[in-house]
């Protein structure tokens, strides 16, 4: 019976977050309460000391820092300098909106996609780019970076693996994921960008030169929360000039020196990250007013409580009665693509970390039969429910469709959800066929 609410509780905290705007991580700190200390019997301070402190320093840190780079303009120079490397080469174009979306999403900031969306499909307009194409370039340059080991989705993933008992990999984690989502472009840019290799009369003369026409008003991102400005202006051709200054230079190299001192040096990512964003705001305490309601509150909630529930299903005992049941479902391959196929559908309706959430735990107990390559499944379970972000219903997917500059945009929004058709039925495909079944045999 414990086993069985225990199962319903995860079933119906998923479901009311979806269909309401309610945090899944306030309806997972409630279950955990309920089900650990009503159902289970677990005492409550043993509930209080699963509450992983540790993930909420990464994710409020890593997302305070981003935000102080937000707004003392040194977001602004990385898109800037990257933008005038191109010089307007419309192929250039898209493999940089590429990589600047990652580089940024790499640096701890989960609305990378929503920075870039306003630039990037404007200049796909300009520039005849096909909008899927620099749309997917964005959203697929953002996912493919989502599991740095200073970002939420990295985190997240990283301590549930430790909490599961096995050894992370930050470093695999992070790369194999982004190959991937380099795969899918390349083969998008095979189909739809093949023209882009010859350049037109102009396609010098829109990206660099010196900053025309007066500053425009912030733009406001659908599903952001919260107006903000974009890295450059969206309804001008002509990048801007941000100056360096103090706070922009010493703000780039605390990112570079956390970046460095996580993955070489193994430094607590949140400690670091909280004692490099003090510096900085002592360095302009003035010029930022409040700074701390830009954390990304919502996901450090989220996170936190789904980590929590998740440690209260280990301890009544859920984990291990779902890994008995997934031992008698035959092959462990088979199950382990179903697992994929099952993760991706709900994430692209739904929350992609939510799904991860869910789905690593159920999965820990089935691994330890020892038939599957641990790690392996892992990251092909964390892209698969990543990936099909590029969904019109997901966050990046509905920035990239609501910036559009398109004549029909509910035909590019059907373009938009054929394309995430396709990814949920190959994603799952090709991880389990790249890194389930070679790390398993």
């Amino acid at each position: 019976m414990v086993y069985a609410i225990s199962i319903l509780a995860l079933v119906l905290i998923f479901t009311i977050a979806t269909k309401v705007p309610i945090n899944m991580g306030i309806l997972a700190f409630a279950g955990a309460f309920l089900v650990g200390g009503w159902v289970s019997g677990i005492p409550i301070d043993d509930i209080v000391d699963a509450f992983p402190g540790d993930i909420f320093l990464i994710v409020a840190g890593i997302t305070l820092l981003f935000a102080i780079a937000k707004a003392n303009g040194t977001i602004n120079i990385i898109v800037e300098s990257a933008l005038r490397l191109v010089h307007g080469r419309r192929w250039a174009l898209v493999w940089m909106m590429f990589l600047l979306s990652g580089a940024l999403m790499a640096l701890g900031s989960p609305m990378a996609a929503g920075m870039l969306a306003p630039i990037a499909m404007r200049l796909a307009g300009k520039k005849k780019i096909n909008p899927l194409l620099m749309g997917m370039a964005i959203n697929h340059g953002a996912l493919g970076c989502a599991f740095s080991p200073i970002t939420i989705y990295g985190a997240f993933v990283n301590g549930l693996i430790k909490s599961a008992g096995y050894e992370a990999n930050p470093l695999l984690l992070f790369i194999v994921p982004f190959a991937l989502n380099t795969l899918f472009l390349a083969v998008l840019f095979a189909i739809y960008g093949r023209d882009l290799l010859h350049e037109l009369p102009e396609d010098r003369d829109e990206i660099t030169g010196a900053s025309a026409g007066p500053p425009t008003r912030p733009h406001s991102s659908p599903g952001s929360g919260t107006a903000s400005a974009t890295a450059v202006r969206p309804d001008v051709d002509v990048i801007g000039h941000t100056p360096f200054n103090r706070e922009r230079a010493a703000t780039l190299i605390g990112i570079l020196l956390l970046a460095v001192g996580s993955v070489a040096f193994n430094v607590d990512v949140g400690v670091s990250s909280i004692c490099i964003s003090t510096v900085l705001l002592l360095m302009a305490p003035k010029k930022m007013p409040r700074i701390e309601d830009k954390v990304a509150w919502p996901a450090v909630v989220l996170v936190c409580g789904m980590l929590t529930y998740m440690t209260v299903l280990k301890q009544n005992g859920t984990l291990d009665f779902l890994g008995d049941a997934a031992t008698h479902l035959g092959s462990p391959l088979a199950a382990a693509l179903i697992l994929l196929y099952a993760a991706a559908i709900i994430s692209a309706v739904g929350s992609s970390i939510g799904t991860l959430g869910i789905a690593l735990p159920l999965a820990a107990p089935m691994l330890a039969a020892g038939e599957l390559g641990a790690l392996g499944f892992i990251i092909a379970l964390a892209f698969a429910s990543t990936v099909v972000d590029v969904s019109p219903f997901a966050t990046n997917g509905s920035i990239v469709v609501a910036e559009a500059d398109v004549e029909d945009r509910q035909r590019f929004q059907r373009s938009v959800l054929a394309y995430c058709g396709l990814v949920v039925l190959l994603a799952p495909l090709v991880a389990w066929a790249l890194i389930v079944v070679p790390t398993s045999l």
